[in-house]
């Protein structure tokens, strides 16, 4: 019952209390309303029970190998669980097409068998302590759990002020895991968990860099087109409404092209603006709208309306999270639920297609590196010497319509980049919020073990491949899928992202490097493919983000919650965070000499998850 509103439509419970086992579902009704289509859900043999949080999209597909069989209903998930009870988790999971977190339990073998998806679309926890095993779609039903009593991981939070995430397979617990991306866990009598992988992106990469396709420009679009075509129209499959975020950047307005495309209806879009006109891309959404004769709906909220998300945060994302675009997800969810209840997404172009700007950043940040690191260490020092005000002024008297921005704070953190040793390091300074976390926890080491590790695992790599390797393995699945779901999740809204089949990221790891980014030019065979269907003009534009004025909020209306939330006293009693640094950083953001709302934003947020959580 702690995950309603992931699953308002119905609930059920399985209790085996001879084997000691009880499974217990949520459901959101997507396809077969029925109750054929109720959890948990036995198999027709009765051997199996199955729970299940996600979308098969192949499972007609699936059902076809069985001619004749006489089924309840026509959901995927019993088409899952006969799949499972069939060939096994593992050899089913690789077999199907979607997003999926699910439990299989086997009565005759007493095997519990949890399955994630292979990008991590969907979530799954899980904890076994003292002979007891739980596993959870968010850590909020853990804690129903009598006699739970989680310790937090000081590595963990120090990953967390690091990155603003806490990387998987760790949680804030230390007693708490999660399943990572396309790994399986076994679990058997009287022994502990076994995890296996059943999909490694490592292998995606060599394959495809083993043997890439030489597809000429005309030909890689073509390709491209008819299978991201596949996978929207897979994921325009439900008995409910259904709909699409629309930004009108180059990801949304593809998924929201071929959706219209395949449709016989005008497909709902959606999308918030801001009054702000540096974060509003509600026009450009409009436009692409119109173009494609889309039945829009558009809803420009106010500062209060965004202000009045923060104190839900805590709750939404029941582990610490302090990426800011949480606040406008959460926004488009909760407009799109009050007409649909499934919308399809366009996260995941970014990483498969080269879009990110730090990519370009740190890539040029080679030939800079190639200087000896004891002269870049000395021009760092000399850079750091100098005020951030004083740099400031020496720049006041430029008009103001062509004075660049914060530029003491800049100068600093290209210092910061000066001064590392290495590639590596300079992609993980870009992707840092404290620098020096272990500095405020106290602790010996960080749990990012996943981040560390995945820049060496391919080999021959350029950089740029290395970060989106990179991304997709820990800031893909543990920052922006995360906020996707739990921002829809917590107004029971299914976000489908069909650039993140597997099939598409398989196909854009065998394409090279210059169909992704050419002169320049990020995403080249994603515009290639839109402009087929929405004239460049409408989508030819700088990259914007799904940002907030955090910097500015933090200064004005949010000054006297964050005061709170930093009270020194309290951290201190805490025990967490040192206040020392957090209070000088304050006072730097105050001031206006240093940009610091990216890690306090880190801070504020673990200090609001903590008080609600953990206090």
């Amino acid at each position: 019952d702690a995950l309603t509103h992931r699953g308002p439509d119905s609930g059920g419970v399985l209790v085996d209390a001879d084997a000691g086992l009880a499974l217990a579902h949520r459901r959101l009704s997507i396809v077969d309303l029925s109750p054929a289509g109720a959890q948990p859900m036995e198999s027709h043999s009765r051997g199996h029970v199955i729970v299940y949080n996600g979308e098969v999209y192949n499972a007609p597909e699936l059902r076809a190998e069985w001619p004749g069989k006489a089924w309840r209903g026509h959901s995927d998930t019993e088409v899952m669980l006969e799949a499972c009870a069939k060939w096994g988790p593992l050899a089913a999971a690789q077999r199907f097409i979607g997003m999926f977190a699910f439990a299989v339990w086997d009565r005759r073998t007493r095997t519990l068998t949890l399955v994630r998806d292979r990008l991590g679309i969907k979530p799954l926890y899980w904890t076994f302590r003292n002979g007891r095993f739980a596993f959870a779609s968010e850590l909020k039903a853990l804690h129903q759990l009598p006699g739970f009593a989680p310790e937090i991981d000081r590595a963990a939070l120090s990953s967390f002020l690091r990155f603003a995430y806490v990387p998987a397979p760790s949680t804030i617990y230390s007693n708490v895991h999660q399943l990572r991306p396309g790994h399986v866990l076994t679990l058997r009598p009287g022994q502990e968990p076994e995890i296996e992988v059943f999909w490694s992106l490592d292998d995606v990469v060599r394959r495809g860099r083993a043997v890439p396709l030489a597809l000429d420009d005309d030909a890689a679009t073509d390709r491209l087109e008819d299978l991201l075509k596949d996978a929207v129209g897979r994921r325009m499959v439900a008995d409910v409404p259904l709909g699409a975020f629309l930004s009108g950047g180059i990801d949304s307005s593809l998924v929201t092209a071929l959706m219209q495309v395949q449709s016989t209806q005008r497909v709902k879009t959606f999308t918030i603006g801001f009054e702000d006109k540096s974060y509003d891309e509600a026009p450009h959404a409009k436009r692409v709208a119109e173009h494609l004769g889309t039945d829009h709906t558009e809803l420009y909220v106010s500062e209060a309306d965004a202000l009045a998300v923060i104190p839900q945060l805590p709750t939404m994302f029941d582990e610490p999270f302090a990426d800011s675009s949480q606040i406008p997800t959460f926004l488009v969810s909760k407009l799109a639920r009050q007409q649909v209840t499934v919308a399809l997404s366009g996260d995941g172009g970014d990483e498969l297609f080269a879009g990110y700007a730090r990519y370009h950043r740190a890539n040029r940040m080679q030939r800079i590196l190639a200087c000896p690191h004891a002269l870049r260490t000395a021009l760092a020092a000399a850079i750091h010497a100098v005020p951030a005000a004083f740099l400031d002024r020496a720049v006041s008297a430029i008009p103001a319509s062509r004075r660049p921005k914060m530029v003491g704070d800049r100068a600093h953190k290209l210092a910061e980049l000066l001064a590392t040793a290495d590639m590596p390091g300079v992609y993980r300074r870009l992707n840092t919020y404290w620098d020096r976390p272990l500095d405020l926890t106290g602790a010996s080491a960080e749990a990012g073990q996943v981040f560390t590790g995945a820049w060496s695992a391919i080999d021959g790599a350029d950089p740029i491949e290395r970060m989106q390797f990179t991304d997709i393995l820990t800031y893909l699945p543990d920052d922006i899928l995360t906020k996707v779901d739990r921002a829809s999740m917590a107004v029971a809204l299914e976000a489908r992202v069909p650039l993140l089949d597997h099939r598409v990221v398989e196909l854009a790891w065998s394409l090279p490097m210059s169909q992704k980014l050419r002169q320049g030019q990020t995403k080249w065979l994603l515009r290639k493919v839109l402009a087929r269907h929405v004239p460049p003009e409408l989508f030819e534009r700088p990259k914007a983000g799904f940002g907030l004025p955090i910097e500015d909020w933090l200064r004005g209306e949010l000054r006297d919650w964050a005061e709170d939330l930093l009270d020194p006293t309290r951290m201190r009693a805490a025990g967490l965070i040192d206040p020392v640094p957090v209070q000088a950083a304050w006072r730097e953001h105050l001031s206006g000499t240093r940009n610091r709302q990216f890690p306090l934003w880190a801070v504020l947020m673990f200090e609001a998850w903590r008080r609600r959580w953990a206090a």
